[in-house]
């Protein structure tokens, strides 16, 4: 008995004095740690976790990996206070909690004193729904913070019998390994840290710090500052060179960052929201250059270097709605091929449809606010009826693809699966609209807020499934969250064509 207080009162020693001499500092950024299946940066397991618990990457002054190590040695004793909160989100759920309308955070110890009443509320529900799907994220979240302090998710690679095993924190600074170490050195942990991250590197090398250059190389912010920066050189001046270097150079950007991402995942990029937002921004920015380039015609690529700017904004800012990490993929995924060649063609479908909604509300607003002339109405048009002929057979063969996909996977090609059933609804839209078009049964002036408006259904498919609708056999990529996006964009939408409507030229002037 004497010797475990011993040994245990050693060990908070040494942990007092880890404290004081800063081993929590970002120098353990690029320590190796395995989480979600793969190994990783310790910043990047420390980055996700905090922000899932709160929403912010950082703790006070403290970034997330000084805060998730001083929060780790809580299980040691440490006297440790921080001051972490939970996110809340759903209004039913901040009722149950007793946390008000505006706010959306409950600190976890008063989130630890209803736990048994969140139990009992999730038991009461019998229906899925999003209540009960935003109950069980705060318990997870609550876990994760309970799982921290308990030092069970931060694990350390050990050298056994010649190969590398992961164990826990709390396992890892056993009395017996401290002992060991500190025959080895004045200073125990930084002796065992040390070993094991060179043990690490000497079996397995140095892969996993690409995924920490990745996120902090921020390919993707620089990407979105060189497509703004083309867009103003190519608006503004004759000289188109250095807008069009610009342009490549935020490609360049784009394949850089998704290149990182694949080879982290090992796996095609359009598998959650996140994913298909950056795919469809940079293919967006692909068909228009290629579109430009056949058609000797710039506003193709002005058009997807705006499409590929609200793109990025939105991985940059949303990320409330949409998530950067990476995580593992459910077993339907796992097919690379179905993976990499169904979801790409539909999202490449949508990215060539948003450059003709681009299009489409930037003539509405010219023909409605500046002088605009008939030949260059019907010119846009044309462009117009381009981008949508390149999305409606993209979309096509998407559908189809997914069909043979569903097949293999669920043994049916069709469902009418939320999803599948709002792909083919745009589908139908964009094809009556083609059809309409080249029929001459739509005209030229109803044509472009058709278009326009027709990308709701695009946003409806794409987003409205999962943030809305939440039900599906495509539930693997769901997200919680961003109703209020596409009822914002739904209602600028159609306040832009009421707006536009009220022409100041004639409707007949514009028609052929």
């Amino acid at each position: 008995m004497l010797k475990i207080i011993f040994t245990t009162l050693t060990l908070f020693i040494s942990l007092n004095v880890m404290a004081q001499m800063q081993f929590c500092t970002n120098d353990l950024e690029d320590f190796p740690t395995r989480s979600g299946g793969r190994v990783k940066p310790f910043y990047v397991l420390a980055t996700d976790t905090l922000k899932f618990i709160s929403g912010s990457t950082k703790v006070g002054e403290l970034s997330a990996t000084e805060a998730f190590c001083k929060l780790s040695l809580k299980a040691f004793g440490m006297p440790l206070e921080l001051p972490i909160q939970i996110k809340v989100e759903h209004v039913e759920a901040k009722k149950l909690l007793g946390i008000p309308e505006s706010e959306t955070l409950i600190s976890v110890e008063s989130f630890s004193s209803k736990i048994d009443l969140v139990n009992a509320e999730i038991s009461k529900i019998k229906e899925n729904n999003s209540y009960k799907k935003e109950l069980n994220k705060i318990k997870q979240r609550w876990q994760a913070y309970e799982a921290i302090i308990q030092a069970r998710l931060w694990t350390i690679p050990v050298l056994n019998a010649g190969t590398i095993e992961f164990i826990s924190l709390g396992e890892f600074l056993s009395p017996e390994k401290l002992d060991e170490a500190r025959t080895q050195s004045s200073n125990p942990i930084q002796y065992l840290f040390a070993k094991a991250k060179s043990d690490y590197l000497s079996k397995n090398g140095d892969q996993y710090l690409l995924e920490l250059k990745y996120f902090k190389w921020n390919f993707f912010l620089w990407a979105m500052i060189g497509s703004l920066l083309a867009i103003i050189l190519l608006i503004s001046f004759k000289n188109q060179i250095p807008g069009l270097i610009l342009t490549t150079l935020s490609i360049g950007l784009q394949i850089g960052a998704m290149t990182m991402r694949v080879l982290i995942s090992g796996r095609a990029p359009v598998t959650n929201m996140y994913e298909t937002v950056m795919f469809s921004g940079f293919g967006a920015l692909i068909i228009s250059v290629i579109i430009a380039l056949y058609r000797k015609e710039i506003l193709f690529l002005l058009a997807g270097l705006g499409f590929n700017i609200l793109s990025l904004m939105m991985m940059k800012f949303a990320n409330g709605m949409l998530d950067p990490g990476i995580s593992p993929l459910v077993p339907v995924l796992r097919d690379n091929f179905w993976l990499s060649t169904h979801v790409t063609t539909v999202i490449l479908s949508y990215a060539a449809l948003a450059l003709s909604w681009i299009l489409a509300n930037g003539l509405l607003i010219r023909e409605r606010f500046f002088n605009l002339s008939s030949s260059e109405y019907r010119y846009g048009v044309d462009l117009i009826y381009t981008c949508i002929k390149f999305g409606v057979v993209l979309l096509s063969a998407g559908i189809i693809l997914g069909g043979v996909w569903a097949d293999y996977s669920w043994g049916r090609f069709w469902g009418w699966d939320p999803k599948e059933t709002w792909s083919l609804i745009v589908l139908l839209v964009y094809m009556a609209i083609l059809h309409g078009k080249s029929t001459s049964w739509i005209p030229p002036h109803r044509f472009v807020p058709l278009v326009a408006g027709a990308f709701m259904s695009v946003m409806m498919a794409w987003f409205g499934v999962n943030y809305i609708l939440a039900s599906g056999l495509h539930s693997y990529g769901f997200s919680e969250g961003g109703a209020v996006f596409l009822g914002s964009f739904f209602s600028l939408q159609v306040v832009l064509l009421i707006i536009t409507s009220f022409r100041l030229k004639t409707t007949q002037s514009n028609s052929p």
